[in-house]
């Protein structure tokens, strides 16, 4: 019997109209799947994009950092598209059959507002403060996907806490907000990397949530930097592409 490939396995999630991919529709969802829960009752068609293009010379060092490097620093300001070029790379490394899962993690700091105890399990948990993952990942994969992969340990969820001890292998590990880590703690996800992966850290030390000194983000980019095998890519605001007011209210903030 010939072994199916990823892309064969889960073709039956691509809805095809006209030569585009359908918008996700509410109604193929399960009740209890949350995460992309409002992004999904938006019940409109999208025409996804194959690959994805720098806007920025910013952006066009940074993505050729991430092909190049099996580690990648991405420092830059809100807005500069670190996060969404990091799981761009990760989608298309997984279409390509480069790697067998995505890995995604993320400080749970709550920049200074409490939510209290969050009820469900640890995808419920996670969900709030890996939003904006989910957004990027259900722009490049659509919702159906994201969520089959997320079943299917694909697309997994690993909690900084839950990192120690792991060897990542065969996977695209994206690691968002490292501000908000510690230097130990970066110094513990950075070694978890493993045979055939490729790790993207990214962050704007200039917005921790943690009390002052704590952040080691730039501390370990510093170091980094004296790494030849190591990418560590500095966006400015002129590679922000949100709203020109960012960039602007940025440079005063």
């Amino acid at each position: 019997m010939t072994k199916m490939s990823r892309k064969d396995k889960h073709s039956n999630f691509r809805s095809i109209k006209g030569g585009k991919q359908d918008r996700f529709a509410p109604s193929a969802f399960n009740d209890s799947w949350d995460p992309m829960a409002e992004e999904i009752d938006r019940n409109r068609d999208q025409s996804y994009i194959k690959r994805v293009k720098p806007r920025t010379e910013g952006q066009k060092v940074l993505m050729e950092s991430i092909n190049q490097h099996a580690l990648t620093m991405a420092i830059g300001p809100a807005g500069s598209g670190k996060t969404y070029l990091a799981i761009s790379a990760a989608v298309e490394a997984l279409e390509d059959n480069k790697i067998d899962r995505i890995i995604l993690s993320r400080p749970a700091m709550e920049a200074g507002e409490s939510i209290g105890f969050l009820p469900g399990d640890m995808h419920e948990k996670m969900a709030p403060y890996l939003r904006p993952l989910y957004d990027a990942l259900g722009d490049r994969l659509g919702g159906k996907r994201v969520r089959q992969y997320m079943d299917d340990g694909t697309i997994e969820i690993a909690p900084i806490g839950f990192m120690r001890g792991r060897t990542l292998n065969n996977a695209f590990i994206v690691v968002d907000e490292a501000q908000n880590c510690t230097f130990q703690q970066l110094k513990m996800l950075l070694t978890r990397l493993g045979w055939n992966s490729t790790m993207v850290v990214t962050g704007d030390p200039d917005q921790s949530d943690l009390l002052p000194g704590m952040s080691g983000l730039a501390q370990v980019a510093h170091k980094l930097e004296r790494c030849g095998n190591v990418g560590v890519v500095n966006l400015k605001a002129c590679d922000i592409v949100r709203h020109p007011l960012v960039a602007e209210m940025l440079a005063v903030l």
